[in-house]
């Protein structure tokens, strides 16, 4: 049998000396220092076996290193290892790239050649064509191939050592066939797959402080059929999708492969065939294993996109090259220990691949039963509601049950370790879903009972106002609260699945016993507010009554309207007073009537004490209004008058004065005027008689309840003396008039006082008939004859009899002075309406507007009251018709 022969030399393999713990073996590259040779300089000669075929470490490699003097390099040195399948050309591209001697195989016979994991230096660094010059020190790595018929099933080397590779170098060239691309096994998928889960729960905690590396794929025996671009698409999609379906530690679930690698492609011709093109294709690639950099303007990797060379600076372990050693043993025996790296054997691979197909078989099964259910409550949440699906229950139960029967019947027979777990997966398939189902179904019950709930008690509570009842809301929410716990456990007790860990409810049916709580609370808030405002308003209606009739109580009744009927008139100087105290028991009856219906609703003491003091501030603000409405311009001047003409106009017993021009008028007016005049300062500030002070309005509303909320206070308006945050005074909140409109309240009542006074003054001189006395003889002397006609006539008599009888009557009630006035007034009513009619003609026709135009006489003057003297003449007017009589 031909041994391999290794590139350019014609050294035999020899038998390697291990240290005495070790066995002995045949090293697969004869010329190079396996794990087990003593150091020496000419055991080096051609590079080192790392790791052995039977994953020993070599304790040597510090040696190694020292004598090709990379020790002294600090970080100046660079770590690059080829991966690929056996009987590749793994170990001869890396010969023809960097000038090693690693075992070939020999083109007469097939087996594998490289065992172990084997390193040596790079020697075309120092070429004299600066094209094909490389960086300094760098480190090849030969690593045994995967897939070889020598190890069979057992895998297990393969992988650590795949994993090592990956984990330790900058730069890992993978060496594919052309015809390997799109392949799963010939790609190496599933054992890249493999490793980079396990890299990254071992070595990439993170993917900002991890180093990055480069997947340098080498197309072989590329013949350009398939372009090179296509070639590198399907790969990093390939890698990619094994990527996402690996698991990933907590905290890394959303990565991605080029969080942690990036990747550069080659082609290389095939060597057999075209043996010059592909030394030249080799040469050229050779030229880029030096340094380089990245250019941060471009966003995606891309070979173009490095400059200079492959190797950057984030590639970089960041190692001294003396640590190196220590480093790489210390991650090989990491590796080693783990577990997830031992491949199963053919029995279990089998049992796997028989559970997972009939695993999807049930599911085919269970998702027919499934589906549907999850696709309603897919579209129910879509459109923003969830609905409760009906026979859910017993869809759920009869699919788990029949998947893992059928399961169990059909995979059973497999090893029973792999049995189990797949059951397991399976297991946790079905119930992931149901689960989701389960939680969604329970949501839907939640929200339908909720809503179920607070309709049912707001239809009760309408009941019972329609029916006028005294109805008990503490018990109308306590019964519907029943009904519902017990409608929400029957239809959560219909979907639950024996067996499952999952299926119970008992913290959802918590969440939906306090979510009920909540409910009742707002609705026993929502029913107090109802509440509060119904005695609001009842507060309302008895103080606008009730007040009015204070503020009535101003005027007479005889003048206007709302004075006593009977009874003393009350003292003007008291108002505030009665008022206050009405206010008071009105309020305090308002208190008594909700803390009665409060009880009824099972509220606390603390919403109770914040219902009464919101109220007795409503009622505040309704009383404030209550008054403001009353010293309205109209209402307050229509008071004044009131109050002025009960006393001008009726003596001390309540009889109407008739004026005559004795009386004194004058005297009477001023009394009457000045009396009402003092009401002004009165009405204008709220304060009690009793102490001079306002009303004691901060200490009746009180302090604010320690349980009060933001929400309890943003309808309630401020109040002076009590918010002392809003910047306003008692005095300034007992303010009803102020001094301006006090002012003006003054003058326009003296102004109608003047007008009331007027027209007495007129009422008197008009009242006064000086007829002369020879007047008489002269009517007696030329009426005589009438005179004895009506005597001697028994109708004329009999009425002349009647007429003096009435006079009588009139004189006796005092109604000649009225009578007088009401024909005055009509006269001059009279007297109006034809001017009016007078004036209308004049306008309507064209020779009335002219004379009208040419009118240029002046108006007469006003008579005030202060132009008349004490018989109601003007001085200045007699004076001024006596010159014209002169």
């Amino acid at each position: 049998m031909a041994s391999p022969q290794p590139n350019g030399n014609n050294h035999r393999p020899s038998v390697s000396n291990r240290f005495p713990t070790a066995p002995s073996v045949m090293t697969a590259n004869g010329h190079f220092a396996s794990t087990g040779d003593s150091p020496g300089s000419e055991k080096y000669e051609h590079g080192i076996q790392v790791v052995d075929e039977d994953k020993v470490f070599n304790p040597n490699l510090m040696s190694y290193l020292s004598i090709q003097k990379v020790l002294p390099a600090g970080f100046n040195y660079h770590l690059i290892s080829v991966f690929g399948s056996q009987s590749t050309g793994k170990s001869t591209l890396l010969n023809h790239l960097f000038g090693t001697e690693f075992n070939v195989m020999s083109e007469m016979e097939r087996r594998q050649t490289t065992k172990g994991i084997w390193m040596a230096k790079n020697r075309k660094e120092h070429a004299d064509d600066q094209a094909r010059r490389m960086a300094e020190n760098i480190l090849v790595m030969d690593v045994e191939g995967t897939d070889g018929r020598e190890r069979g099933e057992d895998q297990d080397f393969e992988r650590k050592s795949a994993l090592f590779a990956l984990a330790t170098s900058e730069v890992l060239i993978v060496n594919i066939w052309e015809h390997q691309v799109g392949l799963y096994q010939g790609a190496n998928m599933g054992l890249l797959k493999t490793v980079f889960e396990v890299n990254l729960q071992l070595f990439l905690k993170d993917k900002t402080s991890s180093p990055r590396s480069l997947l340098f794929f080498v197309i072989r025996d590329h013949i350009g059929t398939t372009p090179l671009a296509n070639l590198q698409a399907t790969l990093v999609q390939d890698l990619q999708r094994i990527w996402s379906s690996i698991s990933k530690p907590s905290g890394l679930e959303q990565s991605k492969i080029e969080d942690y690698f990036d990747f550069a492609f080659a082609a290389l011709p095939h060597k057999i065939l075209q043996p010059e093109k592909f030394v030249d294709e080799v040469t050229k690639l050779g030229a880029r294993f030096r340094e380089g950099y990245r250019d941060p303007k471009k966003a995606a990797f891309h070979d173009q996109e490095i400059d200079g060379g492959i190797f950057l600076p984030e590639y970089h372990r960041r190692i001294p090259a003396d640590g190196f050693p220590v480093y790489a043993e210390g991650i090989w025996d990491q590796i080693v220990n783990n577990k997830d790296l031992d491949l199963p054997t053919q029995q279990e691979l089998l049992a796997q691949f028989r559970c997972d197909e009939i695993s999807r078989e049930v599911m085919v099964a269970f998702d027919v039963s499934i589906t549907p259910f999850e696709t309603k409550q897919a579209d129910a949440a879509r459109l923003g509601k969830q609905e409760a699906l009906v026979g859910l229950g017993d869809a759920m139960r009869s699919s788990r049950m029949t998947a893992i029967k059928d399961f169990e019947t059909e995979a059973s027979r497999y090893h029973k370790g792999v049995y189990s777990l797949k059951r397991s997966e399976l297991l946790e398939k079905i119930d992931t879903r149901l689960k989701l189902l389960f939680h969604g179904h329970l949501n839907a019950l939640h929200k339908a009972g909720v809503d179920s709930f607070s309709t049912a008690v707001t239809m009760s509570v309408k009941n019972g106002q329609k029916k006028g009842t005294n109805y008990d809301f503490a018990q109308i929410v306590e019964q519907e609260k029943t009904a519902a716990l017990k409608a929400y456990e029957k239809q959560a007790q219909s979907v639950l699945v024996e067996g499952a860990a999952w299926s119970e409810y008992s913290a959802e049916l918590s969440l939906f016993r306090k979510e009920l709580d909540d409910v009742s609370t707002r609705l026993r808030r929502e029913e107090m507010r109802r509440l509060a405002a119904r005695v609001e308003r009842w507060v309302k209606s008895r103080l606008a009554e009730s007040v009015g009739l204070e503020f009535n109580k101003l005027g007479s009744g005889r003048g206007g309207s709302g004075a006593p009927e009977s009874g003393e008139k009350p003292s003007e100087q008291d108002l505030w007073d009665r008022i206050w105290n009405v206010f008071t028991s009105t309020v305090g009856d308002a208190e008594t009537r909700f803390t009665e219906r409060a009880a009824s609703f099972d509220a606390s003491p603390e919403e109770v004490e914040v219902g009464l003091w919101r109220l007795r501030r409503k009622s505040w603000g309704v009383l404030r209004a209550k008054i403001d409405e009353e010293v309205m311009e109209g209402n307050i001047l229509l008071k004044l008058r009131e109050n002025f003409e009960d006393k001008f106009r009726y003596d001390e017993a309540g009889v109407p004065r008739i004026w005559r021009p004795t009386d004194d008028i004058e005297g009477i007016y001023t009394k009457a005027r000045e009396s009402t005049l003092t009401l002004i300062p009165l009405l204008s500030r709220f304060r009690l008689s009793s102490t001079s002070a306002p009303p004691p309005i901060d200490a009746w509303i009180g302090n604010a309840p320690a349980s009060v909320t933001p929400a309890d206070e943003e309808d309630l308006t401020p109040i002076g003396g009590v918010d002392e945050d809003e910047g306003k005074s008692l005095e300034e909140e007992m303010t009803v008039l102020g001094d301006a409109k006090r002012q003006d309240l003054s003058v326009r009542f003296k102004k109608m006082a003047d007008g009331v006074y007027v027209e007495a003054k007129r009422g008197a001189i008009g009242g006064i008939t000086q007829v002369p006395l020879y007047f008489y003889g002269l009517l007696l002397a030329l009426g005589w004859n009438e005179i004895w006609a009506v005597l001697r006539n028994p109708i004329y008599f009999i009425f002349l009899i009647f007429i003096g009888i009435g006079a009588y009557v009139t004189y006796t009630l005092n109604l000649w002075g009225p009578i007088l006035q009401m024909t005055n007034a009509a006269s001059q009513q009279a007297l109006e309406l034809g001017k009016d009619r007078l004036r209308e003609f004049l306008e309507s026709s064209d020779t009335g507007r002219q004379a009208m135009a040419m009118s240029g006489r002046k108006d007469a003057e006003s008579i005030g009251m202060d132009d008349l003297d004490r018989d109601g003449k003007n001085p200045s007017q007699e004076a001024a018709d006596e010159d014209d009589d002169i």
